[in-house]
């Protein structure tokens, strides 16, 4: 008999072509009159920023932009964005952008009301202080394909001098409103579709191989898988041939943004031993955290292989391989080949005199806990040097 467990499951959902367009209305509807928007320094000078800050200069409210995002997302543009948020006197937030954008916006909106600082709220912290002023209202438009951070209730933020990542959680970080409109991921590089690909991988697999009792998220994560199975490769395949707004380069980036959104809603179950893997190399080694994941992923699901023959092959039918563990295992490889994924930490930067320091991070991660195989230390350099020697 499974013990008493608890399923979340997200916020409203707008999902189509042009649905940016709908911002007016659900600033109406959630009674906000003065929003900011939030997003980082180049997708504020790409023609959707500039569109949704025109259209926000145009309605009959006071908004302002904040745009001091950039990289790997750290404290101190968390203390500017809060300090726009209250010199502007906002009460609601639209967040535009990739999982930075929308993980600034939901902890700038914590802060907004409560005392303190951030990592006063971090989760896990001993002396954690409540949550319980009110958190204003969040319109989310993702940018890229890779987070689903616009249908979580958690945001992560480093350090600016440590670059250690803190996690902050509440449900009601979860936006109001969702609005995935794939004509914003058109014009995405075919790197940045392929690394942000990966990472929505890597939730939908690692929160199907997590052993709890969860069958939502696992139907979740499997459609997820299947998702991807059909678009990303063509994603990247069009972004590198140039190909605009075509009705089916639109479709394709549509399912992406789709398999992201389910790859945030399934790890609510959990994560895994890839995540530490990549946590680490994103505070290490400055790596872009889906690449990390995509590099990781073949060697972190071995690793876990034992444990998990069944579920590799429920995968494997999931994405259109031959059903075997093996077949998913092929798939995985041909897929990272086909979209540019390096084939080894070593070709991404990465070199052991970064072994030791990585090991201690990842140690230190919580979402290895979770794993199906428990990591010790041991294991953890085994995984890093593999993917280093590949």
């Amino acid at each position: 008999m499974t013990p008493v467990t608890q399923f979340n499951y997200p916020t409203q959902v707008r999902f189509g072509p042009g649905s940016m367009g709908e911002v007016p209305e659900h600033l109406t509807a959630l009674g906000i009159q003065r929003p900011l928007l939030v997003t980082d320094k180049i997708v504020a000078e790409l023609p959707p920023g500039q569109k949704l800050a025109s259209c926000l200069e145009n309605l009959p409210l006071d908004s302002a932009v904040f745009s001091g995002i950039w990289g790997n997302p750290v404290i101190s543009q968390v203390q500017a964005g809060v300090a726009a948020f209250k010199e502007h006197k906002a009460d609601g937030i639209v967040a535009l952008g990739g999982g930075a954008s929308m993980d600034v916006a939901k902890i700038i909106a914590l802060m907004a009301h409560h005392p303190g600082s951030v990592l006063d709220y971090e989760d896990g912290n001993p002396n954690q202080k409540p949550i319980q002023n009110p958190i204003p209202p969040i319109i989310a438009i993702p940018t890229t394909a890779g987070t689903g951070s616009e249908v979580g209730r958690a945001a992560v933020v480093s350090e600016d001098g440590s670059h250690r990542k803190a996690i902050l959680f509440h449900p009601r970080l979860l936006p109001a409103v969702v609005l995935l409109d794939p004509e914003l991921t058109v014009g995405l590089p075919a790197k940045v579709t392929a690394a942000t690909g990966m990472d929505a991988l890597s939730h939908l697999g690692e929160a199907f191989l997590v052993d709890s009792f969860h069958p939502m998220a696992d139907g979740v994560s499997l459609e997820g898988l299947g998702l991807i199975s059909k678009s990303l490769l063509d994603c990247v395949d069009f972004a590198n041939a140039g190909t605009g707004a075509t009705p089916e380069h639109i479709d394709a980036r549509g399912l992406m943004l789709t398999a992201s959104m389910m790859g945030a809603v399934a790890f609510q179950k959990g994560l895994g031993v890839t995540h530490s893997c990549a946590h680490a190399l994103s505070t290490v080694c400055d790596l872009h955290h889906g690449l990390a994941n995509g590099i990781m992923l073949p060697f972190t699901f071995g690793f876990n292989r034992s444990a998990c023959e069944d579920k590799f092959k429920r995968m494997s039918i999931a994405v259109g391989a031959d059903g075997s563990a093996d077949g998913f295992f092929r798939w995985l490889d041909g897929l990272r080949a086909q979209i540019g994924i390096p084939a080894s930490l070593r070709l991404a930067g990465v070199g052991p005199e970064h072994l030791d320091d990585l090991i201690a991070f990842a140690l230190k991660d919580s979402c290895h806990l979770e794993n199906p195989v428990p990591v010790s230390e041991a294991d953890f350099r085994a995984l890093f040097q593999s993917a280093l020697q590949a």
